[in-house]
């Protein structure tokens, strides 16, 4: 006897069929996509998509093809996995987490989740599928010194303006029973109070943002750690006083005029000394050494 059709795929292919993604259906009718997965194949919901296009829905499908191959493709057609399994190990391969990648996969709770998604990792056919997807990620990666160079100085020359502003500004005093009324004129109290105020993050470098986080006390914006910054670079230039970099880095480290610049120009002392007298052949290793030798206050 034939399995019941759920009564749920019929709604999702008219969802596939008007244009939706996979993914999006799953997400609205609260199944795991692998579920959608399946019951395309199933039901053969391709041979009944409409063939109508779109100018819009053309150009989404040449840009398609003009992607990176993330071997994603290669993982849905792998019969040796479950749609289940194919999911994970996708979602694997972004994330790294197991839990999540089988919660997400199953569409089960997250206790289940926890107990099953290791055990998953140690499936041979996940095993190596994963490895596959990795290798192909690793190799695409094309990040030289140069870009870590940059990113470093965007941190340690971060300025917070930029992420938001900051100041004082007038509300209404509240009540239990909503705002508190003047006696005599019947308007509004008002009180000062702080006020932050975020920039929209198109508009920012969300690269170099460690948290954002609205609490009781209000909005809070963490960049990333300056000091570490500042420290890399100063030792990389150290043992690279003619690159490329230094002219731009001298630019910015002039352009500091805020209240900590006698801090952060002591924190640079190592730059402005090699730079003045640059040394042939000079290693990493000989700046941690004089940096202990300085400390133990040591006299040659």
């Amino acid at each position: 006897m034939a399995a019941k059709k759920n009564p749920l795929a019929d709604k999702a292919n008219e969802l596939y069929k008007s244009g939706m993604k996979l993914v999006d259906i799953a997400d609205q009718l609260g199944k795991p996509e692998g579920t959608i997965r399946r019951w395309k194949s199933t039901y053969g919901w391709d041979g009944e998509r409409s063939e109508k296009k779109s100018e819009r829905s053309v150009t989404k499908r040449t840009e398609k093809k003009t992607q990176i191959n993330d071997g994603t493709k290669e993982t849905l057609q792998n019969d040796d996995l479950t749609p289940e399994q194919q999911m994970f190990c996708i979602y694997y391969s972004r994330t790294f987490n197991a839990a999540q990648s089988y919660q997400k996969a199953y569409g089960c709770q997250y206790s289940t989740a926890v107990a099953h998604g290791y055990e998953m990792l140690r499936n041979v056919v996940v095993r190596a599928e994963i490895e596959r997807l990795k290798e192909i990620k690793r190799q695409q990666i094309i990040a030289g010194a140069d870009d870590i160079v940059e990113i470093q100085m965007r941190i340690a020359f971060a300025d917070i303006g930029n992420y938001l502003s900051f100041g004082r500004e007038k509300v209404d005093v509240m009540s239990a029973f909503g705002p508190v009324k003047d006696p005599e004129t019947g308007e509004n109290l008002k009180k000062e109070v702080n006020s932050i105020k975020l920039n929209e993050s198109c508009n920012v470098d969300t690269q170099i943002i460690q948290e954002v986080k609205q609490g009781k006390d209000g909005v809070s914006l963490k960049l990333a750690d300056k000091q570490k910054a500042y420290d890399w670079l100063s030792k990389y230039f150290l043992m690279h006083p003619d690159d490329k970099y230094k002219a731009e880095f001298d630019k910015k480290r002039a352009e500091v005029k805020d209240d900590s610049a006698a801090q952060i120009l002591a924190n640079m002392q190592t730059i402005a000394d090699i730079l003045k007298k640059p040394e042939q052949n000079r290693s990493i290793a000989d700046f941690e050494r004089n940096g202990d030798h300085e400390q133990t206050g040591t006299a040659e």
